[in-house]
């Protein structure tokens, strides 16, 4: 059965490239509405924006939709993420500015509220989208590529001069709350140098060590080091994940991403709805249900909470 919060949640924090403080609150949805933002600050235009892939306008250093009035919402990819990555079919997400709060980085203050509050299950089916045929692409050296599976898994590798980054390579089967227990809890991270850039240019205003991981060559300037020793990778493999979500449905399939990013995520969602015979729509058995994210999904599991237990 399709699901969606028991209660509303709510988060503040600043925005990452912003800088200024927001708030956002998920909110339950009846069934077969999906995934929707809502901006409360906006009264003389349509307020309402959809989590798809078709109103994604910008995605240099994080995911933004817009819809047909102009109304945007930037840095979604983490709630995205926390979103399918805890089975949530329906909700909307209002939020009094342009941007989602940064939180600490990662997908983990999400996960932890939306596993707190709990799931409602509602009376329709879940249809997830079957990946049937093999779609990629590419971008210099760069790719992402859907194929078909018979679970939801991410693969993904990354290499970066940094040698406290270095070659990262990760695999994971999302079943079981694996994005839960291995993911959620990884934070976006950049180099120093970058950082600096960014800010000379007006850019990431609201970024600190408090919500990103720094390095800088063989550094890791943040208090305690990293949360995984390879946590930059299972980062990108979060970000593909709240990118994937935007399909509208739940994927059946394995996506493949070699230094990928936002931008390749999002074209290829657009080549796969535009390659004929590439996905079939199913409702879900038992059987598939046990495949997806979010199921089995226990407040142990988050590892925030675990941590605190």
């Amino acid at each position: 059965m399709q699901t969606t919060i028991k209660s509303p949640i709510s988060f503040k924090g600043i925005g990452l490239h912003s800088g200024k403080q927001v708030r956002a609150t998920i909110r339950p949805a009846p069934a077969e509405q999906g995934i929707w933002f809502r901006r409360t600050d906006v009264s003389t235009a349509d307020s309402y924006v959809a989590a798809r892939w078709d109103a994604v306008e910008q995605t240099e250093r994080c995911t933004r939709v817009a819809n047909a009035d102009g109304v945007t919402v930037s840095t979604i990819e983490h709630i995205m993420a926390a979103i399918a990555g805890c089975g949530v079919h329906n909700a909307v997400i209002e939020i009094d500015g342009p941007e989602l709060p940064i939180l600490d980085g990662s997908a983990a203050p999400f996960v932890q509220g939306i596993v707190s509050r709990g799931l409602r299950k509602l009376g329709a089916p879940v249809r997830i989208l079957r990946i049937t045929d093999t779609v990629e692409v590419r971008q210099g050296d760069a790719f992402a590529r859907l194929e078909p599976a018979e679970g939801f898994e991410i693969e993904f590798q990354i290499d970066f001069p940094d040698a406290v980054i270095g070659k990262q390579h990760k695999r994971l089967d999302m079943a079981n709350g694996a994005f839960v227990r291995e993911l959620c809890d990884c934070r976006t991270f950049g180099r120093l140098s970058d950082v600096e850039m960014l800010r000379a240019n007006g850019l990431a205003l609201g970024g600190s060590l408090d919500n990103a991981l720094v390095v800088d060559g063989g550094r890791v300037l943040n208090p305690g080091g990293m949360r995984h020793k390879d946590e930059p990778v299972r980062h990108k493999m979060l970000d593909a994940l709240g990118d994937i979500a935007l399909a509208g449905a739940p994927i059946l399939g394995l996506y493949t991403g070699y230094k990928a990013g936002h931008a390749l995520s999002n074209k290829l969602l657009h080549a796969l709805f535009a390659t004929h015979g590439a996905t079939r729509m199913e409702d879900v058995s038992d059987t598939l249900a046990r495949r997806l994210p979010g199921m089995g999904v226990k407040p142990t599991d988050v590892p925030v909470l675990a941590r605190a237990a």
